[in-house]
C-alpha cells in the first residue's frame, strides 16, 4: 500500500459506495429518545454493520480496491480488532490469507473473532504494536500491508457515513466523531467540509487518551499519556504525523469524556435505543452529554459495538469501568 494519505474526492467516496455494496450496509440515523436540554441528538449506529463496526467500510474499500491476485501472498494489518475483523471478512472473500497484529491489551473477544474469520492474530505490547503501525511492517511477516488510518481508500470507505448522514438529515449543526488514529473523522469531515462546511466537527476522545485535544491545542501533533482502559478502540499517544494535516484541515474541536460518562452512554444506549456499544462507540455521545460538544442538533457516530461481555455486564449493572 501507498504512504501516501490524503483525503478522498467526491468520485473516490461515490466509487466506494459502489466498493463496499454486499460487505458493508446502510446504517440508520435514528433520534436519541431522552432528555437532552439544549440540544436534540441522533445517532449513527454502525453497531448494526456486520462484524458490529464502521471499520467494515473501510477494510472493504481498502482490500478490493487491490489486485486480488497480489493479496492472495498475503494481508497484513496493525488493528485493535475491528479493521482486522474487516480485513479478514473480506480477505477470506478473496482468498487472501490474514494477519492481524493486536496490541496485547485488545478486547480477547475480538481476537477470538478474528481467529474464527480464519485470519492469524499476533498480540504485541502496546509500543511494539505502535512501531508496526508508524513503521508499516513486521519482521519476519509478509504481505500487503493494510494501514487502518493513513491510507486513502480506508479514508473513502469511512466517508460513505458522511454521505448518508447527508441524505438522511437536512439540517444539523455538529457531528461527533470517535477519534482513534483519524481515519474516521477525516472521512466523515471530508464529505462535511465539501457539502456543509457549516457543519462543526468534533472529536470525541477519552480522557485516558487525548491526542486529537493536544494536537490541536500545540498545532502540531504532540506526545500525551496514555492509559489503558476498557475503551481500546481508541486513544493513542499522539496523532500520526502523516495525518496531522488533514486532521488539521477538518477538524474543528476536541471534546472528551471520562470512563464514568462514557459508561454511561453505554447503559443509556442500551437502555433507550436496545443497542450495545463498545467504549470507543459511546465515546461521542458521552461528550455530546457532558456538554463538551456545544448546542444544538448533533450527530454522534456510535462507532461499533464489539465490546467484551465480561466488561458489558457490570457497566450495564451500573459498576464504573476501567
Amino acid at each position: 500500500m501507498s504512504d501516501a494519505v490524503r483525503l478522498p474526492t467526491n468520485a473516490e467516496v461515490e466509487a466506494a459506495r459502489l466498493n463496499i455494496a454486499g460487505l458493508a450496509r446502510r446504517t440508520p440515523l435514528v433520534r436519541l429518545d431522552a432528555p437532552t436540554p439544549g440540544m436534540n441528538i441522533w445517532l449513527k449506529l454502525e453497531t448494526l454493520q456486520p462484524l458490529g463496526s464502521f471499520k467494515i467500510r473501510a477494510a472493504a474499500n481498502a482490500i478490493r480496491s487491490q489486485d486480488p491476485e497480489a493479496l492472495r501472498a498475503g494481508v497484513l494489518a496493525p488493528s485493535a480488532g475491528n479493521f482486522g475483523l474487516g480485513l479478514a471478512l473480506a480477505g477470506r472473500e478473496l482468498g487472501a490469507p490474514v494477519t492481524i497484529v493486536s496490541p496485547d491489551s485488545a478486547s480477547p473477544a475480538k481476537a477470538s473473532k478474528l481467529e474464527a474469520l480464519g485470519a492469524r492474530v499476533i498480540r504485541l505490547p502496546f509500543a511494539d504494536w505502535w512501531r508496526v503501525l508508524v513503521e508499516r511492517r513486521l519482521d519476519g511477516v509478509d504481505g500487503v500491508f493494510f494501514h487502518p488510518v493513513a491510507d486513502t481508500s480506508v479514508i473513502a470507505g469511512n466517508a460513505t457515513i458522511g454521505l448518508e448522514i447527508l441524505e438522511d438529515l437536512e439540517r444539523f449543526d455538529a457531528v461527533v466523531v470517535p477519534f482513534g488514529g483519524g481515519g474516521l473523522i477525516s472521512g466523515v469531515a471530508s464529505v462535511m467540509r465539501r457539502e456543509r462546511p457549516d457543519v462543526r466537527v468534533v472529536a470525541a476522545e477519552a480522557d485516558t487518551a487525548r491526542p486529537a485535544a493536544a494536537a490541536l491545542a500545540a498545532g502540531h501533533p504532540t506526545e500525551v499519556e496514555h492509559s489503558l482502559s476498557f475503551v481500546d478502540g481508541i486513544g493513542s499517544s499522539a496523532v500520526l504525523d502523516e495525518m496531522w494535516p488533514l486532521v488539521s484541515a477538518c477538524v474543528d474541536a476536541a471534546a472528551s469524556a471520562s470512563l464514568a460518562q462514557i459508561g454511561g452512554a453505554i447503559r443509556l444506549l442500551a437502555d433507550r435505543c436496545k443497542v450495545v456499544s463498545e467504549g470507543a462507540g459511546a465515546t461521542a455521545l458521552a461528550a455530546t452529554l457532558a456538554g463538551r460538544a456545544g448546542g444544538g442538533d448533533i450527530v454522534c457516530i456510535v462507532s461499533g459495538g464489539n465490546i467484551d461481555m465480561t466488561r458489558l455486564g457490570p457497566i450495564l449493572a451500573g459498576h464504573d469501568p476501567t
